[in-house]
């Protein structure tokens, strides 16, 4: 299995904004990861629309954590970004091809190991993720760094 660009652009967003101390723009994460500013203006997009992330505009506007990173839980930004509803063909049997569908056993094996994975990913938040803010903050280049509660 593997997670799309978007979910890991979104959970490097999130840890960056995790240990900053005000605002980033999306320029600015952009920079620190060396990643594509439209694909993650797309993902910023999202993240904002789901909660995870405040947005403002202006002067001393920016990026900045809608919760503090104990509340942030990894499998629901997971859930928010990817799509999992859809991981095969025949999970949606209204569009699925399958000549198998009736027969097979795979979808329910492979639903097994979403919810899984999910349900481990439910055990963990954002601040998990980041158990050095200060080793994260250096490799980042961001030297003032907020507490993490």
């Amino acid at each position: 299995m593997r997670l799309t660009v978007q979910t890991d652009y979104a959970l490097r967003t999130l840890m960056m904004l995790s240990v900053s101390q005000g605002p980033q723009t999306v320029e600015a994460i952009s920079s620190r990861y060396g990643i594509s500013q439209n694909h993650l203006m797309k993902v910023v997009q999202r993240l904002v629309a789901e909660g995870f992330v405040i947005s403002a505009r202006g002067r001393g506007g920016g990026l900045r954590l809608a919760r503090l990173p104990c509340e942030i839980n990894v499998g629901a930004v997971v859930r928010a970004i990817e799509d999992v509803g859809n991981f095969v063909e025949c999970f949606d049997p209204s569009t699925s091809q399958c000549i198998a569908i009736r027969a097979c056993g795979l979808k329910g094996i492979l639903a097994g190991g979403i919810t899984a994975f999910l349900m481990h990913l439910d055990l963990y938040t954002l601040e998990d993720l980041v158990p050095y803010p200060e080793k994260l903050s250096n490799a980042l280049g961001i030297f003032e760094i907020s507490k993490m509660l």
